[in-house]
């Protein structure tokens, strides 16, 4: 789930990245807004991931979860997916 909130003075959209990966043991975001560089994201009780970040309004971030270190997914809720060079897609966030 993609949950956000626009900061209309600061021109910033607060988006809060939540999922749900049965069996893993941690999950990281992974986006271009940083270099691709890997956040580990927090585990609640139910069992879901999350991590909030905030980005510049009016743009559009690729994204990806890596999974216990080795697994890329996308999220199913992602406003879109794009190609990457890496023969798969990224999911995409629109700020």
């Amino acid at each position: 789930m993609i949950k956000k909130t626009y900061l209309e003075k600061q021109g910033v959209c607060v988006v809060t990245f939540t999922a749900q990966f049965e069996k893993a043991k941690q999950v990281q975001l992974v986006g271009e807004w940083n270099g691709w560089t890997p956040e580990m994201m927090k585990r609640k009780k139910d069992g879901s991931f999350w991590i909030v970040k905030r980005l510049k309004k009016g743009r559009e971030y690729r994204f990806k979860y890596l999974i216990d270190g080795s697994l890329w997914e996308n999220d199913p809720n992602a406003d879109d997916y794009v190609p990457n060079p890496y023969g798969s897609t990224d999911s995409v966030v629109k700020c």
